[in-house]
């Protein structure tokens, strides 16, 4: 193998490294509980997210007006600033940026639906949907995006609660 074709294969790989790192999803991880913050990070670092993780409201609008994000995943009960002023806030700030709320709420399907958020997932959480749901959002053109934001018909992803083996036994 001559040097030249050493050097060409180098730089490819090069360039194909950079372009992967350059693809990488962020995703702001938004939830109060620790446990919960570092389940979904090793999950969605796993699968080749970055991830970053806030506690509250405060920190996650603090997060995405200092750097962009591709996804929000976004706890509804939380200290300081809950889900729904927090989902407001970004959202008139970043119309186009998909949020899944995650929430133990009851009842909080039509309050989402009319919102306009990407998706709501009611804990505990299915953890195979929440990442085919996260690819789907990323994938969506911001057409599907701006109509969901505007109130017109568009596709509305609702997990409901992952049942538990006791809750299938029991049906």
């Amino acid at each position: 193998m001559s040097v030249v074709n050493v050097q060409l294969k180098s730089s490819l790989l090069d360039a194909a490294i950079k372009a992967s790192v350059k693809k990488k999803k962020y995703i702001l991880l938004v939830d109060d509980d620790p446990a919960i913050r570092q389940v979904l990070l090793h999950l969605l670092t796993e699968e080749g997210y970055v991830v970053l993780l806030a506690a509250n409201g405060v920190e996650a609008v603090e997060f995405v007006s200092a750097r962009q994000f591709d996804l929000v995943l976004l706890d509804l009960n939380m200290p300081l600033k809950d889900g729904w002023e927090t989902f407001e806030n970004l959202s008139s700030e970043n119309p186009l940026l998909p949020i899944i709320v995650i929430t133990a709420r009851s009842n909080q399907l039509f309050p989402a639906v009319a919102s306009g958020v990407g998706a709501l997932m009611e804990k505990p959480l299915d953890l195979p949907k929440l990442l085919s749901t996260i690819r789907e959002l990323l994938e969506e053109p911001a057409e599907v995006r701006r109509a969901r934001m505007a109130g017109r018909t568009s596709e509305f992803h609702y997990i409901p609660p992952k049942a538990n083996a006791s809750d299938r036994r029991a049906s």
